[in-house]
């Protein structure tokens, strides 16, 4: 067959041409191009320029005319790349800068002419809105307030479940507070006293929930803070930090010469000089509203206006449970498969008597749709491969513990039950309870997929149970045959973890 055959991606999902998203910031300028507007969606493409549009707005009032240069060459590249990528909506937005700055309106012109189409400026309380929309987006259930802290602006908000409160804004950026302060420090904390005063019903609510922090400053903190702890996976998104033992990392920040931090080359040297006001910035949140817990979210404004567009059905689909079915749909060999194994195996933990949490009921229902995303790889590899791509996935509703879980349970499925194949330190991520879960539900599966060969209408008639002490697996007359020592090895595994005895019924 011809390449020009084969031209449509096959990889992709069927849900309508890219929309993008333009993100003019007071540091940055970034476009995200994203592969449709989905409960779940996943970015194609994603580029940024620092560009510092708020570096000195605070205290001239004005757009620097060079950042203004970089940031129109910069939307006009944009432009290019979206008619490369066929996107059919662009969505462009401004922030702080744009909004505080005496020459923003000029600005925006130019702007919407460099990038063909009309910007949307926010105001204070519809950046915070939507930033509230992203961490509902990534998160299961969120509940706390998020803290949106960009180059010119702090965006403070409740949110609870799908539920979000009023917004308030303040002048505590990076970039306003280097301004304001005149690079002093010490300068830089009453100032962010003084501001955070005029937030105190969100700060009060807070006490005791978890802090949602939105913004490169802050996941770069948390990149650092990784570093110095070892933490064995370097994914942002859901990354929570104990408040409790955060005070001596962020003074560690704030005392430093940046270039003296571990890990300081993961951050782009334009952002290394504004870690320290974020750090002052958290480290007075954690006093003042004495969260529970920090968690870092991955998605902010750009992906809370792509929830915005959702209806109300697709707002209320898990993002978990809706990624992991949009994975199984592009690399499993059979999708239904994976929604019959989830209800195969919710019979035989049904029949066993197992407590089961909400939290590990979708965790199961997310690892049975994702059980075959590994097929394409070499036998030896296919563990491993799996593996990788799930600790290290774009996933959102999924907390660390979770994703080492989903992690484990493939890899298990595919290399078998001992703990000594896998590193130790993303079995100690997961956890005691929810390893022992990954290897019951990787047994399950070791025992499916002999008898099903991945292919849908199988597992339905040939039922997996417990009965009195037994662990029961009913064939078919017609299907008698696959009773091999292969798939009497299998059961017997999954019998002896549950200290059970095997059986094999033909039917």
């Amino acid at each position: 067959m011809v390449l020009a055959e084969r031209s449509e991606a096959q990889g992709r999902l069927k849900i309508g041409r890219p929309v993008a998203i333009i993100d003019i910031g007071s540091n940055s300028v970034r476009l995200v191009a994203y592969e449709g507007v989905s409960r779940a969606p996943t970015p194609i493409y994603n580029e940024k320029v620092l560009c510092g549009l708020g570096r000195h707005v605070a205290t001239t009032g004005r757009l620097d005319d060079d950042a203004v240069e970089r940031a129109l060459r910069a939307l006009a590249r944009f432009r290019v790349l979206c008619d490369t990528m066929d996107v059919s909506e662009i969505y462009v937005l401004a922030t702080a800068a744009a909004r505080d700055a005496s020459n923003g309106p000029a600005f925006l012109e130019a702007a919407e002419k460099a990038c063909g189409c009309t910007i949307q400026l926010l105001s204070g309380a519809t950046e915070a809105r939507f930033s509230a929309y992203g961490v509902v987006s990534g998160f299961f259930r969120p509940d706390g307030v998020v803290g949106d802290m960009g180059g010119g602006s702090l965006e403070l908000v409740d949110v609870k479940d799908d539920q979000v409160g009023e917004g308030v804004t303040m002048p505590l950026g990076g970039l306003a507070l280097q301004d304001l302060s005149g690079g002093s420090l010490r300068k830089a904390e009453r100032i962010i006293r003084t501001a955070l005063e005029g937030a105190a019903d969100q700060l009060e609510s807070l006490h005791g929930r978890t802090f949602y922090a939105v913004g490169g400053t802050w996941r770069a903190l948390a990149r650092l803070h990784q570093a110095v702890i070892d933490y064995p996976l370097h994914v942002m998104h859901n990354y929570v930090i104990n408040p409790d033992d955060s005070i001596d990392f962020l003074h560690l920040v704030e005392d430093a010469d940046a270039k003296t931090l571990k890990d300081i080359e993961s951050i782009s040297e334009a952002r290394r000089p504004l870690l320290a006001y974020g750090a002052i910035l958290l480290e007075q949140i954690i006093r003042l509203g004495k969260p529970q817990e920090i968690t870092i979210s991955a998605l902010g404004v750009r992906e809370g206006l792509l929830y915005d567009k959702l209806d109300n059905e697709k707002r209320h689909l898990d993002p978990l449970l809706r990624a992991a079915s949009d994975l199984n749909l592009l690399r499993s060999r059979s999708p239904r498969h994976g929604e019959e194994l989830w209800e195969w195996t919710s019979r035989f933990i049904e029949s066993l008597g197992l407590p089961e949490t909400e939290y590990e009921r979708r965790l199961r229902q997310a690892g049975c749709l994702l059980a075959d995303i590994g097929w394409r790889a070499h036998p030896d590899y296919r563990g491993e491969q799996s593996l990788n791509l799930i600790a290290y996935g774009a996933f959102v509703g999924l907390d660390h513990p979770g994703r080492a879980y989903l992690a484990l349970s493939i890899f298990f499925r595919h290399e078998g039950l001992s703990p000594d194949k896998v590193g130790s330190r993303i079995v100690a991520l997961a956890g005691t309870r929810l390893m022992e879960r990954a290897r019951l539900l990787a047994a399950i599966m070791r025992v499916a997929f002999p008898v099903s060969v991945a292919m849908e209408g199988v597992l339905p008639e040939t039922p997996l149970i417990a009965r009195g002490r037994s662990v029961v697996l009913q064939l078919p007359s017609h299907r008698a045959d696959l009773a091999n020592e292969r798939l009497v090895g299998r059961v017997r595994a999954l019998a002896k973890l549950l200290n059970l005895e095997p059986v094999i019924e033909i039917i």
